[in-house]
């Protein structure tokens, strides 16, 4: 063989030498590349998994913080109906007179002995704190459903 035809194939042989390393190297390049998408696409869906989670524990506390309210409300509710019955007794509170609108069948305070009018002034006293337990409990009730509607709205979609 003539020594151009050897210097031929060498550079021949050279040359797809190259090429292979080049198209191994260019691979390999890629595959480091999708490696590299695929690590920053599993980061941002972690840090989205991360939001999520703060803004579901933020929520759940805001909540459970109105649910002690409105318990902590109706515990203390429980002592209105002695309280507003005592005031009545006591004379501190004054009842207006649309409670005894409802006792049509009873006879009038005139006519009723005062035996009966003394019960019927307790019962009227007791009655006025049980229905200022139940606005009050009403009221309660309104205003947890309302913190609650607001805490959703303020938190926006997720």
């Amino acid at each position: 063989m003539s020594r151009i035809a050897i210097y031929l194939l060498v550079f021949v042989a050279w040359s797809a030498a190259m090429f292979g390393a080049g198209w191994a190297w260019r691979g390999d390049r890629a595959d480091g590349t999708e490696s590299d998408q695929r690590a920053a696409g599993a980061e941002a869906v972690a840090e989205q998994v991360n939001q999520t989670r703060a803004t579901e524990h933020q929520q759940a506390d805001a909540l459970a913080t109105i649910g002690a309210k409105h318990e902590e409300d109706r515990t203390a509710a429980t002592a209105i109906p002695a309280a507003v019955a005592a005031g009545v007794r006591g004379g501190s509170l004054q009842l207006r007179d649309d409670l005894a609108i409802c006792n049509t069948a009873r006879l009038s305070q005139a006519a009723a002995g005062a035996v009966e009018r003394d019960q019927a002034a307790q019962l009227r006293a007791e009655v006025a704190g049980a229905l200022v337990q139940i606005g009050r409990d009403a009221d309660d009730h309104v205003r947890a459903c309302q913190a609650v509607i607001a805490a959703d709205r303020s938190q926006g979609p997720s």
